[in-house]
């Protein structure tokens, strides 16, 4: 993109050039000097008039070798009495480039040097240097410093600000991956839970079998069928561990608050309970024929509703939202809707790491996916879709 940007800038620098100098051969040419004050144009002249206005294509990257170059051939332009406003533009042109390119305690010598070479002008062109055209020269000279040295504050101010810019976005992303190891390393140590319950029921049930191995072979044979099912969802849950803990960028944070034991949809009526004790309007409505999850894919859709209504708690006035289960043969679908206003604007919410993060990288584990929206009217909507089914991949 930079190089695009320097050829465009060189192309419209030769077409400036090219126009100027046009402009100033061609006023040279049909001046009339009834005085013969001025020196006819001849080809001395002319070589001069472009030696004045050539340089200036290399303004941008050579600011102050172009204003001596300008200035040389704009001085022996002058001092053989060649007509001298035609060289105002390129000594304007000049100076606001180095006032635009370079330091202001560079930029303020150049203007000195430009404003004695138009006073210079000026009194060639007006023996005895009137006032009207010191005046003209020295106005020149400020507008143009005054032009260049703005444009090279905005310049800076420009550089710094895309400086800061990065910095923030990378603070940003930084933050964004500490958020998602933090969650990370939660949901593997609630998932670390879910695999203990199940080597408990393993166990409990392993050393009922033995018990009544001969006395009941029917309870022996019952307690080995649970010890399968618990162990094949003992080892999808491990899965799930193993890949949290394969992209975790981060150790547990040791000052982390203690986690409560893995809850789950049982508990839904009670964590909605809670939530309208704290003051919110909330609706549950449920369709389809519930199935019974997996404990870790319980505890998802668990901590996405949590995670929700705490959302709602914090950012709606007046906290009002409805919760929707929407159960389907092979997968099911959960829908908070927040439907009151925002008490703050989305710019001012924060997603912290228990947040909307933490919520899609639940759902990611359990091969579903998370969508946040928000309402015109205000508020948000948040859809949880996971696949009720066992995946032994």
């Amino acid at each position: 993109m930079r190089p695009l940007l320097s050829l465009r800038s060189l192309l419209v620098d030769i077409g400036l050039v090219v126009w100027m100098a046009g402009i100033a051969l061609f006023m040279t040419s049909r001046w009339e000097d009834p005085h013969n004050l001025w020196r006819d144009l001849d080809a001395l002249g002319v070589a001069l008039l472009l030696l004045v206005h050539l340089p200036l294509v290399a303004r941008r990257r050579a600011p102050v070798a172009v204003l001596l170059a300008v200035s040389a051939a704009a001085g022996t332009y002058l001092t053989l009495g060649y007509y001298h406003s035609v060289t105002t533009f390129a000594f304007a042109l000049a100076l606001f480039s180095v006032a635009a390119y370079r330091p202001r305690r560079i930029s303020l010598r150049c203007m000195a040097l430009v404003m004695v070479l138009l006073l210079w002008g000026a009194r060639l062109a007006e023996p005895g240097l009137r006032v009207s055209g010191a005046t003209i020269a020295v106005m020149i000279g400020l507008i143009a410093w005054a032009f260049g040295d703005g444009t090279r504050q905005l310049t800076e101010r420009g550089s710094r600000l895309a400086v800061l810019t990065d910095q923030l976005r990378r603070e940003q992303e930084e933050r964004a991956r500490q958020a998602v190891a933090r969650e990370q390393s939660r949901i593997a140590r609630e998932l670390h839970d879910v695999v203990a319950h199940h080597m408990s029921v393993i166990s409990v049930q392993a050393g009922l079998g033995r018990y009544v191995f001969e006395a009941d072979p029917a309870m022996a044979r019952n307690a080995l069928g649970v010890i399968g099912d618990t162990a094949h969802e003992a080892l999808g849950e491990m899965r799930r561990l193993l890949a949290v803990l394969r992209v975790s960028a981060e150790e547990p944070d040791p000052q982390e608050a203690p986690y409560d034991a893995a809850p789950g949809l049982a508990r839904l009526d009670e964590l909605i309970d809670r939530v309208r004790t704290a003051g919110a309007t909330i609706e549950l409505t449920v369709t389809g024929d519930p199935v019974v999850l997996a404990p870790g894919l319980d505890l998802c859709v668990y901590r996405v509703i949590q995670e929700s209504l705490t959302n709602v708690l914090k950012h709606a006035d007046p906290p009002i939202a409805t919760v929707a289960l929407h159960w389907h043969p092979e997968e099911l679908t959960v829908r908070i809707t927040d439907r009151g206003k925002p008490a703050r604007t989305p710019q001012e919410v924060e997603v912290t790491g228990h947040g909307l993060i933490g919520m899609r990288e639940r759902a990611r584990i359990y091969g579903g996916k998370l969508d946040a929206t928000a309402l015109p009217q205000g508020g948000f909507r948040i859809t949880l879709t996971l696949p009720t089914g066992e995946r032994d991949s």
